[in-house]
């Protein structure tokens, strides 16, 4: 395999500390069967953790476990002021105007369907019912199609969409006929999961916000590649999940407007979202509390508090840099291999980390075997967007994703690893 040093000159943009990045996350240096290095290449699906992660969620565990909100005592305290600060680090880490406007979630699909279920239920201007209508993109994860498709059934809204073009890129030609005085919800993601593609989400926030339109992004492919400010890319509401963001699985995040979140009901009723419980009522708390019934995810906001704090001291702009030189030496190297179609743009500009392929004559799942057993770990199969791959006229596909420790030796392993496929399938 290609080492590190030999290529780094060769990428401008590269994180000039890789190698002390790849130090920071303990399982990149572990072997797999047969003595192989680990090659991982699967972040768009879960990104590895950092050393600090782990041990910030260690020391909670070992020095200050304890519910929050509720103990009162030292213990207590001490576990509320970590949760809480982490909400703080999450607020800042994408420029939320307030700390109340986050809430945590288990993940990205509970905050997608918190808010398809809460409007469902809303009153006044955010309810929906017949003739209203709501659209979203025919590049969406499942998480940003199936809780629009419940609400619409379920209240009698139309869903609409828009489609791609052949490069792989939301077709916006008819925008005006899409987006109409009919339209009450726009969903669509920033970056797409499947073919890398980032989305013109300001632009198309904007359209939106002309017919009054609440405007919901899902950016959990987003947040850990791109710097983000929630206010700037015109959300109304935008979730993203912890585990792709070198933070633990388990939590997610949901932040939004105060004038939304303040109209929308509760989504889950329990301890602490309340003010008053009597037996023939309840009155609710504040946001975010509203929104974060019975026992939250605490060591795991503990764990995605440092892992905001580290990207940060990475750099946002720095890592989406390194972001953009590898995905570029990955789509130059897999140009190289006979046989092989990219699912998405092919122009570095203006696409993530995440590259989708198929190789003529061998099925996705064949090909991931093949390259574990040489060490590489790549993903297989629809990567929950089934609708995206019919578009492109495949059941699904490889998926090859980087992040800010993957080194251009990976992506040569990679390749090398794919020609080795086709000669094992005696493909050509």
């Amino acid at each position: 395999m290609t080492t590190q040093t030999t290529t780094t000159g060769l990428l401008p943009g590269l994180l000039p500390e890789l190698e002390v990045i790849r130090a920071d996350f303990p399982i990149l240096e572990r072997t797999l069967a047969g003595g192989l290095p680990l090659v991982y290449l699967d972040s768009a699906n879960t990104s590895q953790k950092p050393q600090c992660v782990i041990d910030a969620m260690v020391d909670h565990l070992e020095h200050h476990n304890a519910n929050v909100a509720r103990a009162m005592h030292q213990l207590g305290a001490e576990s509320s002021e970590a949760f809480e600060a982490a909400r703080d680090r999450v607020a800042a880490f994408i420029k939320a105007p307030s700390r109340d406007e986050v809430i945590f979630t288990k993940n990205a699909s509970e905050a997608l369907n918190l808010v398809a279920n809460t409007l469902m239920w809303a009153t006044g201007d955010l309810a929906l019912g017949k003739g209203d209508e709501v659209v979203i993109t025919e590049m969406e994860h499942h998480s940003n199609i199936v809780p629009w498709q419940l609400l619409t059934q379920r209240t009698g809204a139309t869903l609409r969409w828009f489609g791609l073009t052949e490069e792989g890129r939301l077709d916006l030609s008819n925008i005006d006929d899409l987006i109409t005085e009919r339209t009450k919800v726009v969903s669509l993601t920033w970056v797409s999961n499947m073919l890398g593609t980032i989305n013109p989400v300001a632009e198309i926030a904007a359209r939106a916000h002309e017919v009054g339109a609440l405007v919901v992004v899902d950016a959990s492919q987003a947040v850990p590649q791109l710097p983000v400010d929630v206010v700037a890319s015109g959300a109304d509401v935008l979730v993203f999940t912890g585990h792709k963001v070198v933070g633990p699985t388990g939590i997610g995040v949901l932040w939004g407007k105060r004038e939304v979140l303040d109209q929308l009901p509760p989504f889950l009723g329990g301890g602490e979202m309340i003010e008053t419980v009597r037996m023939e009522r309840s009155t609710y708390a504040g946001i975010p509390h509203k929104f974060e019934a019975g026992t939250p995810p605490i060591v795991e906001a503990v764990g995605l508090g440092a892992a905001v704090d580290y990207l940060d001291h990475v750099g946002m702009d720095a890592i989406h840099a390194h972001e953009q030189a590898i995905t570029g030496y990955a789509l130059q190297g897999l140009a190289t291999v006979p046989g092989l179609r990219v699912l998405g743009p092919l122009d570095v500009t203006g696409r993530g980390g995440a590259i989708s392929f198929e190789l003529d004559g061998v099925h996705p799942h064949d090909i991931a075997q093949v390259l574990d057993s040489r060490g590489v770990a790549v993903r297989a199969g629809h990567h929950c967007a089934r609708p995206a791959h019919a578009r492109f006229g495949v059941q699904s596909s490889t998926r090859m994703s980087s992040y800010l420790y993957t080194t251009p030796g990976e992506i040569d392993a990679l390749v090398e690893a794919l020609a080795y496929t086709r000669s094992y399938f005696k493909v050509g």
